[in-house]
């Protein structure tokens, strides 16, 4: 089973992230599924039209998806999906 992990960042906003174990088959399950345990979450990471929003990246396995507007990347069972909030300012 796929393991997602957060940025710190994202703790400043859900500050009971933890390394989370999901059982989707697909990114956007795995969302949701996040979203389940950290209410959210999916809205802060995802826009309307269902892809991701400009100050989020995500990685699996240490590369980042191709398809940010669909989410169609795909894992394995022992992948790790890292989900990252970009930071900018200065």
């Amino acid at each position: 089973m796929p393991v997602v992990k957060f940025t710190k960042a994202l703790k400043r906003f859900f500050p009971t992230l933890q390394d989370t174990p999901a059982e989707g088959a697909s990114l956007p399950e795995i969302l949701s599924e996040m979203d389940a345990h950290y209410p959210g979450i999916k809205n802060y990471l995802i826009d309307e039209q269902g892809g991701l929003r400009k100050h989020v990246n995500i990685f699996i396995d240490g590369s980042m998806i191709d398809n940010r507007n669909t989410l169609g990347d795909t894992f394995t069972a022992g992948s790790e999906i890292y989900i990252i909030q970009a930071l900018s300012g200065g």
